[in-house]
């Protein structure tokens, strides 16, 4: 009986060949003969408490010129598919959130979704790090000025940043003599309408913020250190950071393997920790990147290692 699955991600068409995660994924599973469907988010529904779609069949090709193909659009159940990989990138609102209770009647009847819809719900990416403190930066999470300029002023070189975004943006470092520390708090909390975190600036950066990847709760044995540009606080590639590939170090390692103790239990068989230094800064559920980076850099095929964890956890089901 074939396999199936179905990927829920942004516009397949816009995605940047060279370097997308979900790409890869799709090559895997294609080579692994699962039959594969493709859905935009805006296109998930539920019906009669069962989990649906308006998906098209894909095929995926390792061609820079044209690197899919799609049929006519139909209406699937979910609940004849195999695995479902989210990888719908942030904002995380409220329509993300929706998306992930449509996902979670999928699971519901038989379907494995990859991450668990209620962790992707519960492990907010930025937040998720308070659950680690022994591992993390000084870390403020308000939208009171007046406790954000007293953490400023504790610890005199800090970054903002919002709960929900990705890729470094909107990511400001301040120091009290800045002349937009006002205008800056101000607009990112919406005049204390909307929690932000802040956290210690960590000189460590200019080493690079490091991306290790956790699959099924261990960490892989290479990490991308993204470097800041000149001129530039913010280390994503993204922004222009660029990725140097080294081995992971035993404390990063043992970090690594703590925090994916806790992904594990919670069914997130896939995950980016972000570290600066020996700090954890982020940890991302929602669509880990920089495997196709590492896989270059190693001759590696880590879309094969989710996949026999995928596979791993299908047998465990059955």
């Amino acid at each position: 009986m074939k396999k199936t699955l179905a990927v829920v991600m942004d516009p397949i068409e816009q995605i940047h060949y060279q370097k997308d995660s979900t790409l890869a994924l799709l090559w895997e599973a294609q080579k692994r003969n699962y039959e594969l469907f493709y859905i935009t988010p805006d296109n998930l529904y539920s019906l009669e408490g069962k989990a649906y779609a308006n998906a098209q069949a894909l095929k995926v090709f390792a061609d820079e010129q044209k690197w899919y193909s799609v049929a006519e659009s139909q209406d699937i159940a979910l609940s004849t598919i195999d695995v479902i990989l989210m990888r719908q990138d942030p904002p995380f609102n409220l329509n993300y959130i929706f998306n992930t209770y449509i996902l979670e009647l999928a699971e519901k009847h038989g379907a494995l979704v990859v991450n668990k819809p209620q962790a992707l719900r519960d492990a907010n990416e930025k937040f998720f790090i308070n659950e680690f403190p022994q591992y993390i930066s000084p870390t403020l999470v308000s939208a009171n000025a007046d406790k954000l300029k007293d953490f400023l002023q504790q610890h005199q070189d800090i970054v903002i940043k919002p709960l929900d975004g990705m890729g470094g943006a909107s990511i400001f470092r301040l120091t009290p003599k800045d002349p937009n520390v006002n205008v800056v708090i101000e607009t990112m909390t919406e005049f204390g309408q909307r929690k932000v975190m802040a956290q210690r600036y960590l000189k460590a950066i200019c080493e690079g913020d490091k991306r290790i990847i956790i699959i099924d709760g261990e960490p892989i044995d290479y990490v991308l250190a993204r470097i800041a540009k000149e001129g530039e606080s913010r280390a994503n590639l993204a922004r222009g950071g660029r990725g140097v590939g080294q081995p992971i170090n035993e404390h990063d390692r043992k970090v690594a393997q703590a925090v994916g103790k806790v992904l594990k239990q919670r069914g997130i068989l896939f995950a980016g920790l972000d570290m600066i230094g020996e700090c954890v800064t982020e940890i991302n559920i929602t669509s880990p990147t920089c495997i196709r980076e590492l896989d270059k850099t190693f001759s590696l095929n880590i879309s094969s290692l989710l996949f026999d964890a995928i596979e791993k956890r299908i047998k465990e089901k059955r």
